[in-house]
């Protein structure tokens, strides 16, 4: 399928041109690059990107398909970029958030797409801000980035993403402090699901103190039950209420500006380092102190640097 098919397949939001597109993007070729290039950018700044991040366990894959379905009643077609983590070996991963978002699968309305880490650190992939892209151009009036949930450090989907959702569950309470250090301080909503558990009132009572103004709390922490959608019509609503004032008074602008410049830095990196990757493996180093190496390494590509 050549470009401008596959771009006409994904601004009609086929959901194989979709499908084919974001391949593209993920295994890094050329024909991706153009075909992002050439993406609706007034679709694409229309989209909200919501992040749904926090650790294991938490219920972040059954919080996502509940949001989801509340987007889909108010008439919003939905994507939804799920990123599992990655094999160390193969590289390949279980994509276990298809499985757990079936309840979708037959409505056209929602656009899955599960992705793997591939060994990229904060929770994302390198594809993942493509994918989101492609997503909204296809559409998608809402898209739900959902990453790894790989622990309390996990900012990649706060950078990227235009507002981020920080669930947890209970059991995590005693952590709370630790987590003032960390990804508490960059989210804007705050979650407590599996709220019907022993312990989530303790939790909820915890989370409260990080709050000195009650208005504040009130708009950034909530307490759901996903499994039934308890909350989730609350939880969707102080979404689109912080989109719109993120929308009024600039900030949405400035973290799309900030979200692209990290996206770039990322990108280039990860083709740096393959390429750096290639370079050793014909051209071993000739020390053995691998700060020298990695200098000599980037000055022969023109880079200068010190250890």
């Amino acid at each position: 399928m050549d470009r401008d098919r596959l771009l006409a397949g994904v601004h009609a939001g086929e959901t194989r041109a979709v499908a084919r597109a974001i391949s593209l993007v993920e295994d890094g070729a050329a024909e991706g690059a153009g075909l992002l290039a050439g993406l609706d950018r007034e679709r694409i700044e229309h989209a909200l990107v919501v992040g749904i991040t926090g650790p294991p366990g938490a219920g972040k894959s059954t919080l996502t398909g509940a949001l989801a379905a509340r987007f889909r009643r108010d008439g919003e077609r939905v994507g939804i970029v799920a990123v599992d983590p990655s094999s160390p070996l193969t590289g390949g991963a279980i994509l276990g958030d298809r499985i757990r978002m079936m309840a979708h699968a037959l409505d056209a309305g929602v656009l899955l797409r599960s992705m793997a880490s591939r060994g990229q650190v904060g929770g994302l992939c390198g594809a993942a801000g493509g994918a989101v892209r492609i997503m909204a151009a296809a559409g998608c009036g809402v898209v739900l980035l959902e990453s790894v949930g790989i622990g309390q450090t996990e900012m990649g989907v706060t950078a990227m993403a235009d507002l981020s959702v920080l669930v947890l569950a209970p059991g995590f309470g005693d952590d709370i402090q630790a987590m003032k250090a960390g990804i508490l301080e960059v989210v804007d909503l705050i979650v407590v699901n599996k709220a019907d558990l022993a312990g989530a009132d303790r939790l909820l009572l915890d989370l409260s103190g990080l709050f000195a103004d009650p208005d504040q709390r009130e708009r950034r922490l909530c307490a759901t039950r996903a499994t039934d959608g308890d909350g989730v019509d609350a939880l969707a609503e102080r979404i689109r209420t912080l989109a719109r004032s993120m929308r009024e008074d600039g900030r949405l602008r400035r973290r799309r500006r900030d979200a692209l410049a990290r996206e770039t830095l990322d990108r280039a990196v990860e083709m740096v380092r393959k390429h750096l990757a290639r370079k050793l493996i014909t051209n071993p180093p000739v020390t053995d102190e691998p700060a020298l190496a990695a200098v000599e390494l980037l000055a022969g590509e023109g880079i200068e640097t010190t250890p």
